[in-house]
């Protein structure tokens, strides 16, 4: 049986995931990045599909609301999801479910995976043993529904609390999304910028151009964070709080899994 997963990755942590659950279901599987399906859909041609995923601001991130909104899948496909993120996930896999349900669809699995975090706006890189830690417990994470996705099994959609939907997943991730585009307002080139380009080629939405050989953030932003993280002169700050942080990415992965 073939399976396809989508995935939505800036540094990482969800791409490795879905590496990780193609390996371990095995038979068939396509990997397909969400960005480049938006671009160029994908015909859904499996008996199951996988969505995965990083939380954004306790919720879906906008590009991912949007591929699935324009999903075409037959009614009786398997959908699984999986959600990557280093603390609460609150209701974000309630918004996928009920975002699937107004097109007839049922989610048949939906889990949240703990990884290093990266959301350097408030924290930078975690120490390179407590990545590992997390690594390995991913890893053990993805073993045990692996055989639930392989066998076509219902499972648990992990939920949260319902004051972690009420607060974070609705009054918090809805005001914050409004303001998501616009906030690369803060994004700024500092001296050692030389002009690569790296910046324009890792944005998953085109948000990034080069002018005079300085990087410029067109408003459109997914608020990934590919552009700074990714930066090999560690020249690209928001504002000045990112400034001293340590940048991260998963080890396993390289600038050119994300160029679309």
């Amino acid at each position: 049986m073939k399976t396809q997963i989508f995935y939505f990755s800036s540094t990482g942590n969800s791409l490795c995931v879905a590496r990780d659950i193609a390996q371990a279901i095995g038979g068939e599987v396509e990997l397909s990045a969400i960005p480049r399906a938006l671009k160029t859909p994908v015909p859904v041609t499996a008996s199951a599909i996988g969505i995965v995923f990083p939380v954004y601001i306790w919720g879906l991130p906008a590009i991912v609301r949007r591929f699935v909104e324009q999903l075409d899948i037959p009614p009786s496909t398997y959908i699984f999801s999986v959600a990557t993120c280093d603390g609460n996930a609150a209701g974000t896999m309630l918004q996928l479910r009920e975002l699937l349900e107004r097109s007839g669809h049922v989610l048949a699995l939906g889990k949240i995976i703990r990884m290093p975090g990266n959301y350097i706006l408030m924290y930078g890189a975690e120490p390179k043993w407590w990545q590992k830690r997390r690594f390995a417990k991913a890893k053990s994470a993805v073993q045990r529904i692996a055989p639930l996705i392989a066998a076509r099994k219902p499972g648990k959609v992990d939920c949260g609390t319902w004051l972690g939907r009420l607060l974070l997943s609705k009054f918090i991730y809805n005001g914050g999304m409004k303001q998501i585009q616009t906030t690369d307002i803060k994004f700024r080139s500092t001296e050692p910028c030389n002009g690569c380009g790296l910046c324009v080629k890792v944005c998953p939405v085109r948000n990034v151009a080069l002018h005079e050989g300085r990087p410029r953030w067109l408003h459109h932003c997914e608020h990934c964070l590919a552009c700074l993280q990714w930066c090999p002169q560690g020249a690209i700050e928001f504002g000045k709080i990112t400034e001293g942080r340590g940048r991260y990415h998963h080890p396993e992965c390289s600038a050119s899994d994300f160029m679309f």
